[in-house]
């Protein structure tokens, strides 16, 4: 069985506007369970469970709230929604299908951080979403799931939807909490970190709706358990978001180590009329592009590594030889020009550059010091940049220049040949 529906299972199966549907699957009784423990037995769970942030950077997230439970004083918690990786859509799915669920996963973590106040940021595109989780903040303030005392407990917290306004870069945490702060959405430079210094330099734990989604799960199963989960390298279920040339798009729930081919095949249905597959982008713009050859490499941050990439946020877009890798990168690479923020000098003029360059090779243009150029440029931004734009965006040229590179050469020898094929 490739699926396996932990974080999905009550999809379908309940009104997301019900309370009692919820609770009538188990709904909030991880919460009930977890105010049982010491907040350092549930941070010993998520230790254990080796859970990595799934909003794209893979970073354990027990480190994250260790560092910030040490904290004292008046702290936060923000769940990031502000989904805007092309090709993403699984934090919609979670608050529209399931919205009580990250209700629940962000009170564990309060309670386990001693947290007293949360922010749900949500991109302002995602009104059914918005809705859906401010009817779910309403329902559990009044059956006493949020708020004082929660459950009787001396356990308080409470959240507040705010709304970005589509900014791409405010789904990286800096830029985030300068938007959460009313200013422009750009980053920060680093260190402080925001578990030590965040939202109005208050400390602030900043995690995913897919992150918030899984400590529900680890508290029912337990951390050693959900480790025992995906393969030796990541912990646990993965969502993934499938589009492009496949059969069937949508939304799927498989465990780590579970391949790319099988995610397109087997889950997908493959291409529509058989047609050959050319290219799959992982992760979304900003994701490495691979050819049909990589298909059976595991879903894993670490395998991940030979990209110089991470899986990212789980999406898996699928393109058929009907597709030109050129066409592909101009438009990933316009839309970086268009959403960086301008803060730092490489990504605001560099991804103009590169739009530049690619569009030589797409008219048969480009020199080979064109080619050089690009690579130097793209790395030049991975490298330079303040934030996780920049540093991430080259990475579908640098792919493609990997493995790809018949392409640019072809490209090439055309304007050698003085445009004779």
């Amino acid at each position: 069985m490739v699926e396996r529906r932990e974080l999905t299972k009550r999809f379908d199966q309940i009104n997301p506007e019900q309370i009692q549907d919820f609770l009538a699957l188990d709904g909030f009784s991880m919460l009930e369970k977890a105010l049982k423990m010491t907040p350092s037995e549930v941070r010993d769970e998520i230790r254990a469970s080796r859970l990595t942030g799934r909003g794209g950077a893979g970073f354990l997230t027990s480190i994250k709230m260790d560092s910030f439970a040490a904290e004292t004083g008046k702290k936060y918690i923000v769940c990031n929604a502000d989904e805007g990786e092309p090709g993403n859509f699984k934090d919609r799915y979670l608050m529209e299908k399931d919205p009580f669920q990250v209700i629940e996963g962000m009170c564990i973590s309060a309670y386990a951080t001693g947290a007293q106040e949360g922010f749900i940021y949500i991109r302002g595109e995602y009104q059914t979403s918005i809705k859906r989780i401010q009817n779910a903040i309403d329902e559990s303030r009044k059956h006493h799931y949020l708020g004082t005392h929660i459950l009787q407990s001396a356990f308080s917290f409470d959240i507040t939807i705010r709304q970005g306004a589509g900014a791409y870069v405010c789904g990286e945490e800096f830029a985030l909490i300068e938007s959460l702060e009313g200013k422009p959405g750009r980053t920060r430079v680093k260190p402080p970190y925001p578990a030590q210094e965040g939202y109005f330099s208050y400390p602030t734990l900043i995690n995913n709706v897919e992150t918030f989604c899984n400590l529900p799960f680890i508290v029912r199963i337990g951390g050693d358990a959900y480790r025992q989960i995906g393969s030796d390298f990541a912990s646990g279920t993965k969502l993934i978001s499938l589009s492009g040339n496949v059969k069937h798009k949508g939304l799927y729930e498989v465990p780590y180590g579970t391949t790319i081919r099988d995610v397109i095949f087997k889950l997908g249905g493959g291409t529509p009329n058989h047609r050959a597959i050319k290219m799959v982008q992982l992760g979304g713009a900003c994701g490495a592009i691979i050819p049909d050859e990589l298909l059976d490499m595991d879903i894993d941050n670490e395998r991940f590594q030979i990209f110089d990439s991470k899986m990212g946020a789980g999406a898996i877009i699928v393109m058929d030889d009907s597709h030109d890798l050129f066409d592909i990168i101009h438009r990933n690479m316009e839309f970086f020009a268009h959403e960086s923020c301008g803060k730092c000098t490489p990504c605001r003029e560099g991804h103009i550059q590169l739009v530049k360059l690619i569009e030589k090779f797409i008219i048969n243009e480009a020199s080979q010091k064109d080619y050089d150029t690009l690579r130097s440029l793209a790395q030049v931004i991975h490298d330079t940049t303040l934030c996780g734009l920049g540093q991430t965006s080259p990475t579908c040229i640098l792919s493609t220049m990997e493995f790809f590179p018949e392409e640019y050469n072809r490209r090439i020898a055309y304007r050698k040949r003085g445009g004779q094929a």
